[in-house]
């Protein structure tokens, strides 16, 4: 194995053998593995022909549907299954971020399980004792640490033992929908302390259905479809792949063949971008600032919360920056059908001379159904002179007539 991988995943396949009767008897189970013997057994194909090369530092994403396959690929990696067919190699000490919380004892209190866990995990009473006001103080339970576990909330369990599973001292880590537990402020926490992965070098491997967290942490990732892989590449043609098999799944237009092929512009529509643009304004002495103008129809009535966001690409396709309402606790829901939505960004100017385009993005509050997703909505460039230090943007309006209904 090459010493720069961290990582390496060969011909890996997962069966598992599915019982049709339950035992709920010593002797029912005895019953159950000889008619196991005897006949045929039902057999699911977890996990086929998968090969992985993750290099050490490198933060690599997992996505799929449910029951693609890709926490059992993280399980495998951990060590937790063992595959049916091929193998993992392991370069670094490993810490698997999976059903936290396993080896807590509802009997005892939160304090004592810190101490039991963390011994578990491998450290003496002594670093327990110089971490531990940490370890609540980001957990965010103070007042709960004498009190047994099992009157704890899953959320403030969850908590606590993500804030213990994060000291551990790991060179590879495995985190499965991690950001998706807890309150805004502590997915905040989690978002910093993945950034400080970054900035670490941490080799990292993140199963997510967050296609924003995917693009914005991920350097690769892979998309696994009935248990095979689609596409493995960059992140962001990984979670491009992804979205576009919701929308062409939920269309019913195109074969499976024409699933991943890269379009410009999709989406259902029940809200739409109608008009979009964007100019320059110089508001300081020092900074300058472009302004995004961007005007949505309902098109249809909507019963959930919107996310209206914008991603800027430069011409090698790398994405520089961008957000979304959500992000900013911006909520809009409950459009009524010809209800028009304005939307203005202000952005800082921090882009160097080139060219660059504006992505536009219209989903539900979970990123799965996709109402309007647009590719080089605006195209724009930015030009630095001499005698102005200021990057100059050249005004732009694009005005959309009519975008064709997909047929049902």
């Amino acid at each position: 194995m090459d010493n720069n991988l961290a990582v390496k995943v060969t011909n890996v396949g997962k069966v598992f053998k599915l019982p049709h009767e339950r035992a709920n008897t010593l002797k029912g189970t005895f019953t159950s593995m000889l008619k196991m013997r005897k006949g045929p057994v039902e057999i699911q194909h977890a996990l086929s022909d998968i090969n992985l090369e993750i290099k050490k530092g490198e933060f690599f994403g997992i996505v799929g549907r449910n029951g693609s396959g890709k926490s059992t690929l993280l399980k495998i990696i951990a060590g937790i299954y063992q595959p049916t067919t091929g193998q993992v190699q392991i370069n670094g000490k490993l810490m698997p971020f999976i059903e936290l919380g396993v080896g807590f004892n509802g009997e005892l209190t939160g304090r004592e399980n810190i101490y039991l866990n963390g011994a578990m995990t491998g450290f003496s009473r002594a670093e327990i004792n110089s971490m531990y006001k940490d370890i609540v103080s980001f957990a965010e339970l103070e007042k709960f640490m004498d009190q047994k576990l099992k009157n704890y909330s899953s959320g403030m369990q969850v908590r606590l033992a993500f804030s213990l599973a994060i000291r551990a001292k790991a060179e590879i880590l495995l985190i499965d929908e991690v950001l998706a537990v807890g309150d805004a402020d502590f997915q905040k926490k989690c978002f910093r302390y993945f950034k400080n992965l970054k900035k670490e070098k941490k080799t990292v491997i993140f199963v997510s259905h967050d296609m924003n967290a995917i693009q914005e942490y991920c350097d690769r990732a892979m998309l696994i479809e009935g248990s095979r892989p689609v596409i493995t590449g960059a992140a962001y043609d990984v979670s491009m792949a992804y979205t576009r098999m919701f929308i062409e799944q939920n269309q019913g237009k195109e074969s499976k063949g024409d699933v991943y092929n890269r379009k410009k512009r999709w989406g259902d529509w029940r809200v739409k971008y109608t008009s979009v643009s964007i100019n320059c304004t110089k508001l300081t002495d020092k900074e300058t600032f472009f302004i995004l103008e961007t005007l949505a129809l309902a098109s249809d009535y909507i019963n959930n919360e919107c996310v209206f966001g914008f991603k800027i690409r430069n011409e090698k396709d790398e994405a520089i920056m961008g957000t979304n309402t959500k992000l900013k606790n911006h909520s809009f829901s409950k459009f009524t059908k010809g209800q028009k939505i304005e939307l203005v960004w202000q952005v800082p100017n921090i882009l160097n001379t080139g060219l660059y385009y504006i992505d536009l993005a219209i989903q539900n509050e979970s990123y799965e159904d996709v109402y309007d997703w647009w590719e080089e909505a605006v195209q724009f460039s930015v030009e630095k002179r001499e005698q102005n230090p200021y990057l100059i943007f050249p005004q732009y309006k694009l005005t959309v007539q009519h975008v064709s209904q997909p047929k049902k």
